[in-house]
């Protein structure tokens, strides 16, 4: 009998696994080329696709750690949101997960000190970055491939892509109808160019790698500015407060609920 458990419990094991892990091959894997350079994407089109329907865009920006150039790991966080079948059924929309490249990042910003006392700094108007570049491109591309809602197009990001949210949004005031950056951050001196559409920032108190104060200090300076903004802090928690924002039940709702 005993026998019979010990090869029983590994066959177990990894069904378990099998069975929860996440079948993300309903994002399409693609390509954007532009000037020789590549933006590997991967888009989920709304369930009885209709070509010549409009649909609401939500683009989403990962953090450094799924950068690179296999076309999966920034699907890491966030993808499975986008997968359940209720909010796929109540909220049909175009989803596009880009990958940055190794060496570059949504937007510059450099750091002064060593964790867990460093400094981020944040500039008013920096050069874009070469994934930036091809980011800009990708959206002009999906626009021209796909019947798109241009008063719904919406961008969210975490880390890394939540201080590109900010970016984004910087250098195309007038794209977008809302934006969720999560532990991110900015120069609050961009707050003038961030009033054409509604926010909702997500941070933990207890993040270490990027300081609340990062958003913090954005959301103060948007409000003085009277932008429409909301601010969820999570107490006690770390970076990884996309788990938080992720599972709160009205972000979809408020996202596309959202129009210019």
């Amino acid at each position: 009998m005993k026998s019979y458990v010990t090869l029983f419990l590994p066959l177990l094991l990894l069904f378990g696994t099998m069975t929860s892990a996440q079948d993300f091959t309903k994002y399409e894997k693609k390509e954007f080329v532009a000037a020789g350079k590549t933006l590997p994407y991967r888009i989920l089109l709304p369930q009885n696709f209709q070509s010549n329907k409009r649909y609401p865009v939500v683009l989403f920006l990962h953090g450094s750690g799924e950068r690179g150039y296999d076309n999966q790991a920034q699907l890491t966080h966030g993808a499975s949101l986008f997968l359940k079948e209720k909010l796929r059924e109540k909220y049909p929309a175009i989803v596009v997960f880009p990958q940055c490249s190794v060496n570059s990042s949504w937007s510059k910003i450099d750091v002064n000190g060593d964790f867990p006392n460093r400094e981020f700094i944040f500039y008013e108007d920096a050069e874009p970055t070469s994934d930036m570049i091809l980011l800009e491109g990708l959206l002009k591309q999906i626009g021209k491939t796909y019947k798109v809602d241009k008063r719904r197009i919406y961008v969210g990001g975490l880390s890394m892509g939540g201080f590109g949210t900010f970016e984004l949004v910087r250098r195309n005031p007038k794209l977008f109808a809302a934006a969720f950056p999560i532990c991110g951050g900015a120069n609050p001196r961009i707050s003038d160019q961030l009033k054409k559409l509604d926010w909702w920032v997500f941070h933990g108190a207890a993040d270490k790698v990027v300081p609340e104060k990062c958003s913090g200090q954005m959301v103060e300076a948007m409000k003085e500015k009277g932008i429409n903004v909301k601010y969820s802090v999570y107490p006690g928690v770390g970076h990884n407060s996309w788990d938080n924002a992720f599972a709160e039940p009205e972000l979809l709702p408020w996202l596309f609920s959202k129009s210019k």
